[in-house]
This record gives C-alpha cells, structure tokens and sequence, in this order.
C-alpha cells in the first residue's frame, strides 16, 4: 500500500452483540439506503457473533470454560471435543438462521466445518504429542488460545462477506488469521499482505477482527485484539475516520442508574476522556488502539447501531473545550481495597517494587491508590480468588510486622475533557456527604481529567445518581436557566 496523507475512506468495526442483529447491521450499517460508490469507501472489521468468544475460551464474566479453558486443563479430549462441536453447532444455528438461499449455507457450513475440523485435528495432534516427556502442553496454549479465538471472527466475517455478495455488493472477506499460512510476519506485515489489490473504492472489505501475527496478538492486548486490528488498519490506510459501532451511546451515565431521560449523548470529548474509561474497565476503545489513531490525528467516531441517523460521539486529540463541564459518571460496583502497613517503607527508595511485582504476577490491575510514609493502599479490580492468592504471596513476603487488609469497595469516577476539578470537586465532595455517603479515599489529578472517588460497595449506585444529578443534570438546568 501507498500511504500517504488523509484518505476518503473510513474504516468501521463493529461489535459483537451488534453482529448478533445481521438484519439490522444490514438495515442501519452495511448497506440501508447506500447504492453504487456510496457502498464503498468503506472498510469493515468485524467481532464474532454475541457470546461466541465466550464458547471458545471462556466466559469473560463468569469464567464458566469454553473450549479453550477445557483442553488447557483436562487431560482428556472429550470434554473440549464435545465443547467445540457444541460451538459447531452454534455456528451452524447461526448459518440457519441467516441465509435464505441454501446454496449460501451450504458454502457458509462447509467452510465453518473445514475450520472447525482442521483446528480439532490439530489439537488432537498437540495433545498426542505433548503425552511425550520432551514436550510440553504449556509451552502451546498461547498458541491454541489464538488458534481458537480465531474461529469466531472467520465465522462471522465469510458471513458477511457472502450475504453482501448476494445482495449485489462486490464484498471481499479479508482473512488475517493467518489459516495454513507459513508466513512469520507482524501485525503491519500481515495487514498489508492481505490488502495487497484491494481497490476500496469498487470492492468492501469485510475483515476478520482477529489477526495472526509473530508474537500473538492476545499475549499483548488479550479480548480487546479486534479494536487494536481495527486501529492500525485505519492507521496503516490512512483513513479519515475511524468507526466503532456499538448497541448503545456513550452517554453521560448508566440509564439504567439515572434513567433514561436523564442521560445525555456525549456529543464530542478526546482521547484522554477514552483513557479513562478504559482504566474502568468501560472501553470506548482499547487504550492501546487509541494511542495509534491519537498518533496519526485519526478521529473516533462511537456510533449507535440502532440509530444510524444520530452522530453519536466524535473523540479527537485535539478537543479541548473552553467551558469546563462533567461528561461521565461511572466506575466499578466491586473492587477491592489491599491497604498494605509496612514500616520498613519508611525513607525507602523504592520500597514498593516488590509489591508491584505480586500485584504482576497474579494480574491484579490497581484503578487507583493512596500512598503515605508508611502505608500503601491499592484499590484493584480483579476476581476474588486472584486477590486472595495475591494477598497471601503478600503477607509471605512482608516483614512479620506488616500488615495486609482488605475489604469490598465501590470506585466511582467522574470525567471530562475540561472536568474544572476546583469547582466539580467540592460540589462532588459535598453532594456525597449532603446524603450521608461515606468517602473513603478520593483524587482529582492535575490533568484535569477525572476526579475519582472510593466507597462502600452498598453505595455505588446511589453516588452515580447522586453525582450525576448534581454534576450533571444540575449543571445543565443550570445552563439552560442562563440562557
């Protein structure tokens, strides 16, 4: 590829749950009133279906195994056998309900069944194979993760592609999987290989969100793989707007915490705003993604899938509002609180390094923390039983004379592009206060970005209302009087 300055194209992804909806990504996205050159211009970087990534590694939420978390800790083949023709079978569901035409589903079956097949034989093969002393299974389930992770987004990608080409578009499903390939190449390289002859202006790219590369794209960037895709394709082609298509806005707060009528569309914000969000847990966009398109001056567009006629929320660097405002009220409704007392950290340098080593080892992700002489508090979102195992290598490694507690919190953070921390921040602190919320730590850092504020787990949701009710839906009453 030539690149060279902003081009006319847009490269779009979009998300799992929405892909789930094929006749209203058809309807909203992928086609709806667009004929001829305005179907194309246009790249797409697709997730598998709702729940399929789930099925084959492991429920994000509930860690309830797939396939994946099945053949890393059985010793037989049928339990992940059976689970992988379980997601054959799922996929197949899928083909059934989508294509009308049964030449369509045939080719959409076979393919899913020739992919499906060649990855049990190969792990069979691994499996048989690290029976032997001189092999080892953990040495390749990096590899298998990825093999696995993989057969979501070639499913949900060939699919699109096909009912694209039925209905008159010149689709092109672009597989970086990497599928029987014996190139050893990186994310760049495989990019460019595979839109090696693609015209964008006559054919749509339907591309898968995974890609093969060297090192493993899940090794670095875990589940959020499809957005860091979906960024350095848009880098890479210099696109001049970079889509992310979701189910909902991003508003203001939880409707379903404030109520629908209360939350506002975020109409425009920056990349640090989207930082912050990923820091909870509540990505806009994978941070790692975001660092490519904010280098390249690419703008990021979150769009509705359900409402194809709204702008939706445009994040760009260079946004940075004269008229301090608060645009998000969320947070964690569980986190925990590891307040480690160590006297030996006293005039110190560096006392903390081991701890952080642990807090590593067991990826245990600190959101915030308070530091004093002698005393170090994170507040860290991870699952009990990893903080509890991270807690013991704690206590083991301390001096007999420090101390580890811990108990359930909530974290909540308010942010904005100008959030104007000296007058939010003493309304925050006293709107808590005025309804007898107890605060257990709180920050507002100097980029002005976020205020963040630590509490019991039982009042998460009240300090959301409370807080968005006075940050903002007072302030825009208040504004609204003004005018």
């Amino acid at each position: 590829m030539t690149l060279h300055s902003l081009n006319q194209h847009t490269v779009e992804k979009i998300g799992g749950t929405s892909m789930s909806r094929v006749q209203t990504v058809f309807d909203n996205i992928l086609i709806g009133d667009r004929t001829s050159k305005d179907l194309y211009n246009r790249i797409f970087v697709v997730s598998a279906y709702g729940g399929m990534t789930d099925s084959l590694l492991e429920h994000k939420k509930s860690q309830k195994p797939g396939v994946y978390a099945l053949y890393s800790e059985s010793e037989s083949e049928w339990s992940w056998g059976d689970a992988l023709s379980d997601v054959a079978a799922q996929m197949r569901a899928i083909n059934q309900e989508i294509f009308a035409e049964s030449a369509d589903r045939q080719m959409a079956n076979q393919f899913i069944v020739d992919r499906i097949e060649g990855t049990r034989s190969c792990l069979t093969d691994l499996q048989r194979l690290c029976s032997y002393g001189h092999f080892q299974l953990e040495e390749h389930l990096a590899t298998v993760r990825e093999m696995l992770s993989a057969l979501g987004e070639v499913h949900s990608a060939y699919n699109t592609a096909l009912l694209l080409n039925r209905r008159g578009v010149n689709a092109v499903f672009v597989d970086l999987s990497g599928w029987r390939g014996t190139e050893n190449c990186d994310l760049n390289q495989r990019i460019e290989m595979a839109f090696d002859g693609i015209d964008f202006a006559t054919q749509l790219p339907i591309v898968t969100g995974y890609a093969q590369t060297a090192d493993g794209l899940m090794k670095h960037y875990g589940r959020g793989y499809s957005e860091v895709t979906f960024s350095r394709i848009a880098s890479l082609t210099a696109a001049k707007e970079a889509i992310i298509h979701k189910e909902f806005h991003l508003s203001s707060a939880d409707p379903n915490m404030v109520g629908a009528d209360q939350v506002q569309v975020i109409g425009e914000t920056n990349y640090d705003v989207a930082d912050q969000l990923s820091n909870l847990g509540m990505e806009a966009i994978h941070p790692r993604a975001a660092k490519g398109l904010r280098e390249m001056g690419i703008p990021l567009r979150i769009a509705n899938t359900f409402e194809p006629s709204h702008p939706g929320t445009l994040i760009r660097d260079n946004f940075h509002p004269d008229t301090p405002r608060a645009e998000i009220i969320t947070g964690i409704s569980q986190a925990y609180e590891v307040e480690i007392f160590n006297q030996e950290m006293v005039g110190t340098f560096g006392a903390e390094e081991p701890v952080l080593e642990i807090f590593r080892r067991f990826k245990v992700r600190t959101v915030t923390k308070s530091l004093n002489a002698n005393t170090v508090t994170h507040y860290v979102s991870a699952p009990l039983k990893q903080v509890k195992r991270c807690v013991a290598a704690l206590e083991k490694m301390l001096p007999k004379d420090a101390t580890v507690k811990t108990q359930k919190v909530s974290i909540v953070s308010v942010i904005g592009a100008n959030l104007g921390c000296k007058t939010y921040f003493p309304k925050a602190v006293d709107a808590l206060h005025q309804n007898d919320i107890e605060i257990l730590f709180c920050n507002a850092v100097s980029r002005n970005v976020d205020m963040q504020f630590v509490l019991h787990e039982k009042d998460f949701a009240q300090s959301v209302h409370v807080l968005h009710e006075t940050l903002v839906e007072g302030e825009t009453q208040q504004a609204v009087a003004a005018a």
